[in-house]
């Protein structure tokens, strides 16, 4: 598993909101602990590029998660609009001639292919008509987004272990659907989910949280509570 991340690099505070304001005051709130931030749709629809950049003028980490998914000169095109300015991931959703596009126009943006949402289950996989398992369609759109030149790729700690075993550590591995302890589960439209121990375990190499904290009574209570986690899983890893 990777060691040469910074722990506090190592969990992306998803800033889930609907406002720079309220942004502002998480990033305020958790930077001693938490040097990695991600924008959304919703924030980036409220706060557009002004909040990006006030992020990174902090010599902080952004992910831009914005899923692009369209024909794909537009994807090309949007793409380009995130070069230099300091974001460091970017989420795509789409297939080979989509990812392509978002390779072509990266710059110094890292491209993550967007595998399956973890709110995508099993019972969506029947519903839609598809064969198989999740883990395999993971499995699949991962090694399709690491031949065609992604960076990385948007997985489940539950399909972690297979990617990196059986992909080598040529992609970096993001994680959402995250948890502080199988006792604190609340009931939200995440279905594959696991801890910030099991993910780092299972070859991810970052984790995206957000609610287990926001609505936490001591959200660096718990950011701590996850690096402790991280911690003891390098060290037996």
């Amino acid at each position: 598993m990777p060691q040469n991340i910074p722990l506090d690099e190592r969990i992306i505070f998803a800033l889930d909101v609907d406002s720079p304001e309220r942004a502002k005051e998480w990033v305020r709130k958790l930077e001693s602990h938490v040097k990695f931030y991600k924008v959304g749709l919703e924030l980036f629809l409220a706060g557009w590029f002004d909040i990006v950049d006030w992020i990174t003028a902090r010599n902080l980490k952004v992910m831009v998660d914005l899923k692009f998914f369209d024909v794909p000169e537009t994807v090309k095109k949007a793409v380009k609009q995130l070069r230099n300015r300091g974001i460091t991931l970017a989420t795509v959703h789409g297939n080979d001639p989509i990812l392509r596009a978002a390779i072509e126009e990266r710059g110094d943006v890292k491209i993550l292919a967007v595998t399956v949402l973890t709110s995508f289950g099993e019972e969506d996989m029947i519903a839609m008509g598809l064969t198989g398992k999740v883990e395999d369609l993971v499995f699949f759109r991962a090694k399709r987004a690491l031949e065609l030149g992604c960076d990385g790729v948007v997985s489940s700690g539950l399909e972690a272990e297979k990617l990196r075993n059986s992909l080598g550590e040529n992609l970096l591995i993001v994680t959402p659907g995250i948890r502080p302890g199988r006792n604190t589960v609340d009931k939200d439209d995440q279905k594959r989910i696991v801890t910030a121990g099991e993910a780092i375990s299972k070859g991810a190499d970052y984790i995206v949280v957000g609610r287990p904290i926001t609505h936490a009574e001591d959200p660096i209570a718990v950011v701590e509570y996850m690096q402790n986690d991280i911690v003891g899983v390098l060290k037996t890893g």
